[in-house]
């Protein structure tokens, strides 16, 4: 695949964008080359100034296609970040064919192979930074990795239990013991092959970004359902919930700086020419300044979850490797973001210091049993970018899907307009149930997937 290729089938009007520097949203100052050892103190910043409350609808890459099941839509408001929308979805029936050397791509992953040996559905969110070139090669590249990686493993899927070799040759009669103790499962074998998707697919991004000169990274958020059950697969701060009549389950995690600040804190730890002796790994309240020196103030590394106290050394007034708190943590200050696809050539703004050592592209999945959920005719998952939750919390969001499905069981489209009241939600309307009517100036993204009858037909093989 190539980046002219690229240029033609994703962007027909000419090439890529200019490049943007990223600019998260609500982003503190950011880290700027010191003159001095010693440090000033700074403070999270307000949202930017750009970000324009009348963001107008986008139309989604999803909406109008005449889809195969009853998923919902993915909608889609851009908040006018940039001239392009930075948020992607995708959507599909999945077809895995026994794995078979030399086969030719299918024309069209949409398309119900004749030939299929497991089918399942695919769901995915977007939500790119630094401009929309990531998340536009993602939403175009990841279901094939997926699909590419299943069908390396489908014989092991579909097995009772999968097998030491996946030629079926029992190479020592102890083999199949060892499996069962190490408790591997042909859910197992999704996970491994969502994983090793989402590494695929960071790669593409990384090869066809650098050959067309452009920049930018992405947050990656997918659903899919196969042998009845649901794999949600998550590398960013998008969500995934699982909204019931007497129930709300989270599905997925954010990954932060904050939320991963250990980890972190121990790759600096190890490989501490990362920071390029610019920032300290250490965690502090607040940033230091230069009246802390010899004061014994409070801390934390990477090996504490708890707090201790330590003596301040010049060092320590160097800028933090993880600074700010909550939606304003930046990691070099610079990204919100610890995990996700692309950022290949971010670097810390007048430095050589790059960001993706510290990035994962490995997404943690979240297997639920559909089958034992027993799903009703109202269960629903409700997955949205990050614009979404920052207004609206798990709570506030399964209200909203309450008092609206039960009202409109006729309605065939009734999911697809529950995705525009929850985007409704975030724009500070007068009926808006997020506190004191807050508004949500990024890009928004909702799938809602009704989980009704998705369990059935698990042996579709």
């Amino acid at each position: 695949m190539s980046a002219n290729w690229f240029r033609r089938r994703f962007l027909p009007g000419g090439p890529l964008p200019a490049p943007r520097p990223p600019r998260p949203r609500a982003s503190p100052v950011p880290y700027r080359r010191p003159r001095f050892l010693r440090g000033s103190g700074s403070s999270p910043g307000t949202a930017d100034a750009s970000c324009r409350p009348d963001a107008r609808p986008v139309r989604s890459p999803v909406r109008g296609r005449a889809l195969p099941w009853n998923a919902g839509y993915a909608e889609i408001i851009n908040a006018e970040k940039s001239e392009f929308n930075e948020d992607q979805a995708a959507c599909g029936k999945l077809c895995i064919r026994r794995f078979e050397f030399g086969v030719e791509e299918d024309q069209e992953w949409l398309t119900l192979c004749p030939e299929k040996f497991l089918t399942g559905h695919y769901w995915a969110l977007f939500d790119g930074h630094g401009g929309p070139a990531a998340a536009i090669l993602a939403a175009n590249t990841l279901h094939s990795c997926l699909r590419q990686q299943l069908e390396a493993v489908v014989e092991g899927m579909v097995a009772t239990q999968p097998p030491m070799h996946l030629s079926g040759h029992c190479i020592r009669p102890s083999d199949p013991q060892f499996v069962e103790e190490k408790g591997i499962r042909a859910e197992d074998l999704v996970v491994g092959a969502l994983e090793s998707a989402f590494q695929e697919c960071d790669e593409v991004i990384g090869r066809e970004l650098e050959a067309s000169g452009q920049v930018g990274g992405c947050t990656a958020l997918v659903a899919v359902t196969l042998q009845g059950k649901l794999y949600v697969a998550n590398a960013g701060d998008s969500r995934a919930i699982l909204v019931r009549r007497d129930e709300v389950r989270p599905l997925s995690s954010e990954f932060t700086p904050e939320t991963e600040r250990q980890r972190i804190q121990q790759l600096a730890f190890l490989y501490p020419e990362l920071l390029a002796g610019e920032f300290t790994r250490l965690e502090f309240p607040r940033r230091l300044k230069g009246d802390d020196l010899g004061q014994k103030v409070l801390f934390r590394d990477h090996h504490m979850s708890g707090w201790s106290y330590k003596c301040v050394e010049q060092s320590d007034l160097k800028y933090p490797l993880i600074h700010g708190q909550g939606r304003q943590a930046r990691l070099l200050g610079t990204l919100a973001v610890s995990r996700g696809l692309g950022d290949h050539q971010l670097k810390v703004l007048d430095t050589n210091i790059q960001l993706k050592p510290f990035l994962l592209s490995v997404p943690q999945v979240t297997v639920l049993d559909m089958d034992q959920l027993e799903p009703q005719e109202e269960d629903v998952v409700v997955m949205a970018t990050d614009g979404l939750w920052d207004v609206l919390s798990n709570e506030q969001v399964a209200r909203l899907v309450r008092s609206f499905l039960p009202g409109n069981r006729e309605d065939p489209h009734r999911f697809s307009e529950l995705a525009q009241m929850l985007i409704h939600s975030t724009q500070g309307k007068d009926d808006s149930p997020t506190q004191e009517g807050q508004v949500s100036y990024d890009d928004v993204s909702v799938f809602v997937i009704p989980l009704h009858n998705q369990g059935q037909g698990r042996s579709s093989h």
